[in-house]
């Protein structure tokens, strides 16, 4: 292989990185948001991330253009995750179970969605209605709308979550309840609403990886956000367990990582490639790149 030639190639791979550590570093952020304030090591987060794609498809295909889908996807989202939390997860806090208990509980809850989608949509490939855009050619790349889009909004919904995070008061109570969830209280912090919020805008977050991720790979598949949850953990881990900033800086580096392993290892080890950074960061830093809070 020419010099040129691998330069373009390994150029290529580091935009598709690039694209789909977006997609992981916006469903990481609310994977890390629940550990943080929750302490809840959530093996579902991957099915609701299947279940806000599949609802915003089922808006777009009626006839709704993709970013009024996507509002109903996420709303639709949001009400799933207010009913665990109310069905399942504060009656567990309540009881001061154990983060095993959790962590097992939660994989039985991803296993019900992911059966609910199949019994409800089946198991077939299905795909939004948009139409087809031909990809851009920049210096010998291959720059996919869908995939520059991703890289937009992620940083748009980043740009937001940090402003919220800093400049609000319930941003600034998510980070207090993160930091000492006792202490929050007795302070006059209304936890509980702490908590719905830290839900909702989880779902959110969720339902637009979810989204991104369907329309990167063209196809909305039942088992797409449980295919991805080892590398939402893996990112949630490298940059350091409760920090969403790290989470975001993890995502990017675990697809980055594992684009540009493909033309070495192929692509049916990159899971293999998320599973080795994890290992290597729990054994080296187990902290993380960053410090674990908000």
């Amino acid at each position: 292989m020419e010099t040129s030639e691998l330069i373009l190639r390994t150029a290529q791979n580091l935009f598709d990185g690039l694209a789909i550590g977006s997609v992981i570093a916006l469903a990481a952020v609310g994977l890390t948001l629940t550990y943080g304030i929750l302490r809840l090591s959530n093996f579902a987060h991957g099915d609701f991330m299947t279940l806000g794609a599949y609802l915003t498809w089922l808006a777009n295909t009626q006839g709704l253009n993709l970013g009024l889908s996507v509002i109903i996807g996420a709303m639709g989202t949001v009400l799933a995750m207010l009913v665990s939390e109310y069905l399942l997860w504060k009656p567990m806090r309540d009881r001061r179970a154990t983060s095993t208990t959790l962590i097992i509980i939660s994989i039985g809850l991803a296993l019900f969605l992911r059966n609910g989608i199949l019994m409800i949509w089946g198991a077939k490939n299905q795909r939004y209605d948009i139409p087809l855009v031909q990809a851009q050619k920049l210096f010998g790349l291959q720059l996919a709308t869908d995939r520059i889009w991703a890289i937009i909004l992620s940083i748009v919904a980043i740009a937001i979550l940090h402003l919220v995070l800093q400049n609000t008061k319930i941003g600034k109570a998510m980070r207090a309840v993160a930091d000492n969830i006792d202490l929050a209280r007795v302070s006059g912090i209304n936890v509980e609403q702490v908590v719905l919020w830290t839900w909702v805008i989880t779902a959110i977050l969720t339902t637009l990886g979810g989204v991104m991720l369907g329309l990167i790979t063209s196809t909305v598949r039942p088992n797409m956000g449980w295919f991805l949850i080892l590398p939402m953990f893996a990112s949630v881990i490298l940059g350091g367990i409760g920090n969403p900033y790290g989470a975001i800086a993890g995502g990017l580096v675990i697809g980055v990582a594992q684009e540009l392993s493909v033309p070495w290892l192929g692509p049916d080890y990159k899971l293999g490639v998320a599973l080795l950074i994890m290992i290597l960061i729990l054994l080296i830093r187990p902290q993380g790149i960053f410090k674990g809070t908000l």
